[in-house]
């Protein structure tokens, strides 16, 4: 089959085109014809070096896929050749054909085409996962989520609103960003470039308001998400863009307030908790796709041949929502 592969790991990697062995379906796994898959931060990371994949897994990107089941392997009960399908990766979607164990797979919804399928698995579920799992969001609490306009931060809004019924705050450093935030249920919006979203936040909704904050962004926000966070609150966190290092940080408010801190990533996880994860949110999610309650916000679709303009495009961070390759 053909797959991207990356040559020259590090700054001045690139991608290419070639050909590599067709992954053959073991017990209880599916082959499947990768139509669509959809970029992520950790590509861009990967093919610097700096995020590997799991061990015993492919070292071809891409995190998630949609497409049509192409053969299954012995003990396989749930999926037949011909389904239409879509799943979260640990890697391997940059690629013609991918294999996953059957229990990972969900059946692409009816109007959802493979380009908006393949825009859901990775998004969505670290979503669900640091909204739910991790963070606890209870039925009308308020979560601050940052990078608003990024594909976690447009999932994030969507399953805080249509799940829990949470009061929204968001934050980005684009207007545009901010209002598709607003379009799909922020109610409250911040440009960072432009205001300190921690002192808006206690003029618009008082002193330590915020039950749950999703952050990618890490030590620079620090202070301010600790100042906005109510008693009991709880900050997950999902990525350090903006540093790891605290300085001068203290730690009496989260005595004071009981806050609970995490980090979380899900690529690591096992197969067995992403199994799990995967058909908890299926079953909680799968009708609201399919009444257009929840969708996947894509900002582009490329041809899988101009890869290298969709990385540079997320690496510029103009995309609002998801990045899409078709065309394998």
């Amino acid at each position: 089959m053909k797959a991207i592969t990356v040559l020259n790991p590090g700054k001045n990697s690139t991608l290419q085109i070639q050909d590599i062995d067709t992954p053959e379906p073991g017990d209880h796994e599916i082959q499947v014809k990768i139509e669509a898959t959809a970029l992520n931060r950790a590509d861009l990371l990967q093919r610097q070096g700096k995020y590997p994949a799991p061990e015993g897994t492919s070292n071809i990107l891409g995190l998630e896929m949609a497409g049509i089941v192409e053969k299954v392997g012995p003990g396989v009960t749930r999926w037949k050749p011909g389904d239409f399908v879509f799943s979260l990766l640990p890697g391997g979607g940059y690629a013609e054909f991918c294999v996953i164990h059957e229990e990972m797979a969900m059946p692409i919804p009816d109007n959802l085409s493979f380009e908006e399928a393949a825009a859901i698995p990775e998004t969505f579920l670290t979503a669900y996962q640091a909204l739910h799992w991790v963070g606890q969001l209870q039925p009308k609490e308020t979560v601050l989520i940052h990078a608003a306009g990024s594909g976690v931060g447009t999932s994030a809004i969507q399953l805080s609103s249509h799940l829990s019924e949470a009061r929204i705050l968001a934050t980005a450093g684009k207007d545009r960003k901010l209002e598709t935030a607003q379009t799909l249920g922020a109610d409250f919006t911040y440009n960072y470039k432009k205001v300190n979203f921690s002192d808006q936040i206690e003029r618009d909704l008082g002193s330590n308001s915020v039950d749950l904050i999703i952050d990618f962004v890490g030590a620079s926000y620090w202070n301010k998400n600790i100042n906005v966070l109510a008693k009991d609150g709880r900050l997950v966190l999902l990525a350090i863009l903006g540093g790891h290092k605290v300085k001068n940080m203290s730690l009496i408010p989260i005595l004071q307030k009981r806050l609970s801190v995490r980090g979380t990533t899900l690529r690591s996880r096992s197969l067995e908790y992403k199994i799990k994860l995967t058909q908890e949110f299926s079953a909680r999610t799968l009708d609201l796709f399919e009444r257009d309650l929840l969708r996947p916000v894509i900002d582009s679709v490329h041809d899988w041949q101009d890869a290298e303009k969709a990385h540079q495009q997320m690496a510029d961070n103009k995309n609002t929502g998801k990045i899409v390759l078709t065309g394998m």
